[in-house]
């Protein structure tokens, strides 16, 4: 589609198997606001999938966060997550408002359902980017890392509409000055002709997934192969629920077994910012840091004084990290 045809940003409105809207969409609205001033104050849409009787319930949040219209799918059929459908439906909207940007969250779903979105429309995507910016010629400027982390790649779209996905957690979410009185369109269900090739039979909540909620932690308490072994990430653990904390890993610790994959951090992980981040035995490479440099308030235990971690930490403790958390232990 021609660049003269398209105006306005349209993201996407995760809802969680909850009914509540993803955070991710909380903090690519915020952004989103910021890109829509550069290009002259253009719109700010949304769409949503839901079953029966939900947007009414989430409705008041899209009012909160400035935006200007909500195009919402309720259907039994899209109470859980599908491909197929949910590509289709949102297809539809693009070619009907014709945005010139589209963003959408690197959860789980948001990285499936991108690229199926990215190739009906013959357009480029950028994955899992860390920063979006408007350049001087009214581009989206999408940034990710790139060469194992080693790189940061600013990534342009030749074609419109412009598409990104965007990691958790790498925007702040701040609160809008004036309330939008947002429209809410109900649009047709109309899937005639579409499959869908997976269904859904039955859903278990992992305990892992239940304790390790790293997208909304306060504070988290991470470590790295400064750690050594098990025990070390037992200590950690044991660190973590004093504070209050929630434990997470670098790659590095990961990959030796020390940690599960679902609370790494980092360029191959998840992106966080919480209030908090004591960073326990990590090197501070940047494969690791380029998920967690955004927290409010960083310090680093590490015995090596010259640790590129000391870098970004607003405080550090130069110090064996067995030494330090055992002597934190003992007087909390």
């Amino acid at each position: 589609m021609p660049n003269e045809t398209n105006s306005g940003i349209l993201l996407y409105a995760q809802i969680t198997r909850e009914n509540y809207i993803h955070t991710v969409f909380f903090e690519l609205v915020d952004k989103a606001r910021e890109l829509a001033k550069k290009l002259g104050g253009v719109e700010v849409n949304a769409v949503l999938f839901t079953a029966p009787n939900i947007i009414a319930g989430l409705k008041e949040a899209f009012c909160n966060m400035g935006v200007n219209k909500v195009f919402y799918f309720e259907d039994k059929c899209l109470e859980n997550y599908s491909t197929e459908y949910y590509s289709k439906l949102f297809v539809d909207v693009v070619n009907q408002t014709c945005p010139e940007i589209v963003l959408i969250g690197a959860t789980n779903e948001g990285r499936d359902f991108a690229p199926r979105i990215s190739s009906m429309l013959h357009t480029g995507l950028t994955a899992d980017c860390i920063d979006l910016d408007i350049n001087e010629k009214g581009q989206l400027a999408a940034t990710r890392p790139t060469f194992g982390g080693q790189l940061m790649a600013t990534i342009l779209c030749k074609t419109y509409p412009q598409m990104a996905t965007v990691r958790p957690g790498v925007f702040k979410v701040r609160s809008v000055e004036e309330r939008v009185e947002t429209e809410f369109i109900n649009c047709p269900v109309d899937l005639n002709g579409v499959e869908n090739h997976v269904q859904i039979m039955n859903f278990k909540q992992t305990l892992e997934n239940q304790i390790n909620e790293l997208d909304s932690a306060d504070i988290i308490v991470a470590g790295g192969m400064g750690l050594k072994n098990s025990k070390g990430f037992e200590l950690l653990k044991r660190f973590a629920d004093k504070v209050g904390g929630t434990v997470a890993a670098t790659r590095a610790a990961v990959e030796a077994g020390l940690a599960p994959q679902s609370v790494q951090i980092g360029q191959t992980g998840k992106t966080v910012s919480p209030k908090l981040y004591i960073a326990c035995g990590i090197s501070g490479a940047i494969q690791h840091t380029v998920g967690m440099e955004n927290s409010e308030h960083i310090v680093a235990i590490n015995n090596d004084e010259n640790a590129q971690i000391f870098e970004i930490a607003d405080t550090g403790i130069v110090g064996d990290v067995f030494e330090v958390l055992e002597g934190y232990l003992e007087t909390l």
